[in-house]
């Protein structure tokens, strides 16, 4: 696969950050891109925060010997859902960048260890929104190691698109493969998984809708545990519904490769690409549902056109 250098539109020129992919082969490739990446930053004063894969996490700690100016997070205490992703970047900048000093981040998906195809499209997802989430952002570079060892050109095609930049042969150029329009073409959903279950719901309903998702996450093998969580993030989806989408709504509950599905549909728009991902401020109107549902759920997956109404996936992992 090829890369270009191409023109950038007014707002990337505008942005401060500076969004790159790097595809490589084996730990020597990643070493390599990392590392240069590492240095141009210490060479100019600038915070670096770390957050790849473990097994990553080790080749770099061998190499930089506990440099002072880099910063290791760890990745796993924000989970696999990549709605968290963006909030976690926000407060690692916050908790490790000094003020005013320019950062570089290094954050490598893991990308194999995708549990399905929606938990993959997300993440794809996710990658394009980090440009938007950041775009006024004080001034900072994110370079996104890309393991292309399979040699999968459809899954570096989809990846790149989400990256105005691309990391080759030792330098970082525009990436004519970004997908720059403001509208991101999402992976259709498929159809619910028969046999499932329907309730059409409306105020004074959302007893029903927990009960109803109660007993069909039990049935389907949920985790206990997990029920509670599933009850709040049902009842804010559900009271989103009645509030801002027509009044009523669509529920449906189907179990699906180790993954027990609820699904809301109404005739409401959302218009905000970033609502749910961005942490909700005290004094914030608004927006605080979609925020706990990503906290609580494995995965969460918004469709929304102002011509057929929204669609809100929530996913919980059933123990295999």
């Amino acid at each position: 696969m090829s890369f270009s250098a191409t023109s950038k539109t007014t707002a990337e020129q505008d942005s401060s950050f500076r969004h790159a992919l790097y595809p490589y082969r084996g730990d020597a490739q990643f070493l390599t891109g990392t590392l240069s990446f590492i240095h141009e930053a210490l060479t100019a004063g600038e915070a670096i925060i770390i957050a790849v894969p473990s097994d990553k996490a080790s080749l770099l700690h061998d190499e930089l010997r506990d440099e002072p100016a880099v910063t290791f997070v760890e990745t796993s205490t924000v989970g696999a859902n990549p709605g968290r992703h963006i909030a976690a970047w926000t407060a690692w900048m916050s908790q490790h960048g000094e003020e005013g000093r320019p950062v570089r981040g290094i954050g490598e998906t893991a990308w194999r260890q995708a549990r399905n195809a929606a938990h993959l499209s997300e993440l794809r997802y996710n990658e394009w929104l980090l440009n938007r989430a950041f775009a006024s952002s004080r001034a900072w570079s994110m370079l996104c190691p890309y393991d292309a060892a399979d040699e999968d050109p459809a899954a570096l095609r989809s990846v790149s698109r989400c990256h105005p930049l691309i990391h080759q042969d030792g330098q970082v150029v525009p990436n004519d493969g970004y997908l720059s329009t403001d509208d991101y073409a999402f992976d259709a959903l498929p159809d619910a998984c028969d046999p499932y279950q329907e309730l059409v719901y409306t105020s004074g309903d959302l007893s029903a809708v927990r009960s109803k998702v109660s007993q069909c996450a039990s049935d389907a093998g949920v985790h206990e545990d997990q029920l509670p969580k599933l009850a709040v993030a049902v009842t804010e989806i559900a009271t989103n519904s009645i509030r801002h989408g027509g009044g009523q709504g669509t529920l449906r509950t189907w179990a699906q490769d180790a993954t027990f599905l609820c699904e809301f549909r109404d005739s409401g728009f959302i218009s905000d690409q970033m609502v749910g991902r961005v942490r909700p401020t005290s004094d914030q109107i608004g927006g605080r549902g979609l925020w706990l549902a990503h906290q609580l759920c494995d995965l969460v997956e918004i469709r929304s056109t102002r011509e057929q109404g929204t669609t809100i996936r929530l996913h919980m992992d059933i123990p295999r």
